[in-house]
């Protein structure tokens, strides 16, 4: 029997708008997942260590503020320098069409834009997101 999927969704940084990483929280957790929602205001540092000691198979990251470049390439780091960079890691929010090339070659597995639907994340998650043999 498989394990659940066990994703960690998190805003990082100092953007303050949830609802979108909420609605996408439960749509999960709806569709089986184990969820783990980190609040508000997380830096990278404690998104990748919620996601290694929760032993989280993927990240989910949610920015609004326009500081993605940024936080995305800092948690990737911080994945690689903890060897846990077999935890994928995916996002959503404004983020602009000429970043997302460049987002995924940092390593980021996929990036959802406004207008995403939660059936279209929980697909693409159950079809990139393998979760351990129980």
């Amino acid at each position: 029997m498989e394990a659940r999927i066990r994703v960690v969704v998190a805003k990082p940084g100092l953007d303050g708008h949830d609802r979108g990483a909420k609605v996408v929280a439960r749509a999960l957790r709806d569709a089986g997942m184990e969820v783990v929602y980190t609040g508000l205001h997380q830096t990278p540092e404690q998104i990748v260590g919620t996601a290694i000691q929760e032993d989280a198979d993927a990240i989910g990251l949610s920015v609004l503020s326009g500081a993605h470049m940024t936080l995305f390439r800092r948690v990737i780091e911080l994945l690689a320098e903890r060897d846990a960079d077999d935890i994928v890691v995916f996002g959503g929010g404004i983020i602009p069409a000429d970043d997302i090339a460049e987002l995924e070659a940092l390593g980021v597995a996929k990036i959802f834009t406004p207008g995403a639907t939660t059936a279209s994340i929980i697909q693409w998650v159950r079809a990139n997101v393998s979760s351990p043999v129980a």
